[in-house]
């Protein structure tokens, strides 16, 4: 990231732009003033060839912009190779948040990492075409369907810092944000085994509110809002109309076949874009959710 850093502010800010902005600036205004058009005064011939000018013009911004591209090659490369003590993590995106899974099982919607040890992410996306970037770092890759990407990097300062999918991928593409938590040495095997535990202290209904605020408010409410996907508020034991005409009774079954066949059947007068929970979402974990929505009365 330094080394990127740095070869972008002396491209960009420090040499090369600002020296030829102003060469090629300075010398037209001195043309202006010296050449200008004079009464009486008659225009000069000028010559049109002049081979040692040619070849300079030609041939210095031509090793300037080898000397770049080498520079950047290196940084390329370096980028893409991973050191082998990575800690990897499994990214996952979807409309419109991200799973990042630990080699221990658990999945979070932030990203915590150790400082100090790089880091390497596997990226891949459930649905359409969408980007991680983390601007602080200088990395971004696109997480495409049914393939991996891959990327590293090493953050030596513990703190949080912005995550953000920078392709656009359909309404609530502003709302694919998350966090990048950096834990101090030590600190980060404990929040890793903590968070792990974490909804298994807690009761099944307010496990289920964890989950629906970190998984669900992209796309459904909790307080008869209607969003995307309709409003979980008092559904619970009613019927409601699918697409097709046909009635359905909301019960535990209903719940756990549209978290994990969301097409199986669909709300009338909604789309269906609501994507699988099929292996992102434990059996306990739908559960929790089940147990929640039954309290939204």
């Amino acid at each position: 990231t330094a080394s990127w850093t740095q070869l972008w502010s002396v491209v960009n800010w420090c040499s090369v732009c600002s020296f030829f902005f102003l060469l090629v600036v300075s010398t037209a205004v001195l043309f202006v003033v010296v050449y200008r058009r004079r009464p009486g005064r008659e225009a000069q011939k000028t010559a049109t060839h002049h081979n040692l000018l040619e070849v300079t013009w030609s041939v210095i911004p031509l090793l300037i912009v080898i000397l770049i591209f080498y520079e950047g090659f290196v940084a390329y490369m370096h980028m893409q190779a991973a050191p082998p003590n990575s800690y990897e993590i499994l990214v996952k995106a979807q409309k419109w948040t991200w799973f990042f899974t630990y080699p221990n099982g658990h999945t979070d919607n932030d990203l915590h990492v150790p400082a100090g040890q790089p880091v390497r992410l596997v990226l891949t996306s459930e649905d359409v075409i969408h980007s991680l970037s983390i601007p602080a770092f200088r990395v971004k890759m696109d997480c495409v369907p049914g393939r991996y990407a891959y990327l590293w990097f090493q953050c030596d300062d513990p703190g949080v810092y912005e995550l953000y999918c920078t392709e656009y991928c359909g309404d609530s593409h502003s709302d694919m944000i998350a966090r990048v938590v950096v834990h101090r040495p030590g600190e980060f095997s404990a929040w890793l085994e903590e968070a792990a535990n974490f909804l298994k202290k807690l009761p099944p209904a307010e496990a289920g509110k964890y989950l629906f605020t970190r998984r669900c408010t992209q796309c459904h409410s909790d307080d008869g809002t209607v969003k995307t996907g309709p409003t979980l508020k008092g559904i619970f034991g009613r019927r409601h109309t699918m697409a097709g005409g046909s009635s359905v009774q909301v019960d535990d079954n209903y719940i756990r076949e549209s978290i994990l066949d969301p097409q199986a059947k669909i709300r009338q007068g909604f789309q269906g874009v609501m994507p699988t929970f099929k292996g992102i979402l434990s059996d306990d974990e739908i559960t929790y959710l089940i147990e929640f929505i039954k309290t939204l009365k």
